[in-house]
């Protein structure tokens, strides 16, 4: 769909636009042992870098959260489809997670439309889905900075015939271990008993 671009599928590498930040390239395997999703042969490193949350503090990256794993996904409130779609399945999964796992698991969403996605829009957004979950919003250039640094493409504003806009970004969830290594990597239609499965076992991993 126009609003939303894969940039990860089966045996494809991971590239970064030009402007985004340094250029990457990340090795997906066809197959990884022990894991549904996509292990990176070369781990993400969350920057030590602070946003908005939706009650309007500052959230930092790394030590914001007491939580073992973060779940990282980008998009927009005002995205038509895919956005939504991603985060009611993330929503189920961790749902459906036993309690000590669930406690030890955090899913950030961070906007890649702050002009429009202040934290009180989070809010309101995210109390519908999961008010459990975090929302980030801030600088446009931080946002793009971040995003970048986790394999995450924000191609910009596409304008519609009715005045308004969409916000192309690739669609990736991308999981982080409790020493911010960014191992993991779901794509666009990841069904929801792939997410449940690799959130429980990443968590369980962690000791």
């Amino acid at each position: 769909m126009r609003s939303v671009k894969l940039v990860v599928s089966g045996l494809l590498a991971l590239a970064l636009l030009a402007g985004c930040g340094p250029a990457a390239t990340v090795t997906v395997p066809s197959a990884t042992p022990g894991y549904l999703g996509a292990e990176l042969t070369t781990p993400y490193q969350l920057p030590d870098v602070s946003l908005d949350d939706q009650k309007g503090a500052a959230f930092n990256l790394r030590t914001g959260s007491p939580a073992p794993v973060l779940i990282f996904f980008f998009g927009y409130t005002n995205c038509p489809d895919i956005c939504l779609s991603t985060l009611t399945d993330l929503a189920t999964a961790t749902g459906r997670l036993p309690e000590d796992v669930r406690s030890r698991l955090q899913v950030v969403f961070v906007t890649v439309d702050p002009q429009r996605d202040t934290p009180a829009v989070m809010a309101r957004y995210l109390a519908r889905i999961d008010p459990g979950f975090v929302g980030l919003t801030g600088e446009d250039s931080t946002i793009k900075e971040v995003a970048a640094s986790m394999g995450v493409a924000v191609e910009g504003i596409e304008q519609r015939s009715d005045g308004g806009y969409d916000v192309t970004h690739s669609a990736q969830v991308v999981g982080f271990d409790t020493g911010r290594h960014g191992v993991l990597v779901w794509t666009q239609g990841t069904p929801i008993g792939t997410y449940r499965a690799d959130f429980e076992r990443l968590v369980r991993q962690q000791g």
